[in-house]
C-alpha cells in the first residue's frame, strides 16, 4: 500500500476514535445527569425495574468500548506502525 494511503486512513481511524470518544463521554454525561428521568420513564414504558435498566446502560457502554478500540483504535495503531516502518 502506499504511504500516502497509510497516512490516510491512519487519520481517519484516528479521528473517527476521537470523535466516538468524546460522543461515549457525552453519552456518559448526559446518562449521569439524567438517570433518574430515563430510569423512570424506561421503568413506566417498557416495565422494567432499575436493575435491568442499569444492566442495559452497562452492555451499553461495553459495546461502544468494543467499537471505538477494536473497529477503530487497532486499524488506526497498525496503519501507524504501517506508515513509521515503511
Amino acid at each position: 500500500m502506499e504511504r500516502d494511503k497509510i497516512v490516510f486512513f491512519r487519520n481517519f481511524f484516528f479521528c473517527a476514535f476521537i470523535i466516538g470518544l468524546i460522543f461515549a463521554l457525552f453519552y456518559f454525561g448526559v446518562t449521569l445527569l439524567f438517570w433518574k428521568t430515563g430510569a423512570s420513564m424506561t421503568t413506566h414504558l417498557f416495565k422494567i425495574d432499575e436493575k435491568e435498566f442499569g444492566r442495559l446502560v452497562l452492555l451499553f457502554f461495553i459495546e461502544l468500548r468494543v467499537v471505538l478500540v477494536f473497529f477503530f483504535l487497532v486499524p488506526a495503531l497498525a496503519l501507524h506502525w504501517m506508515a513509521r516502518k515503511g
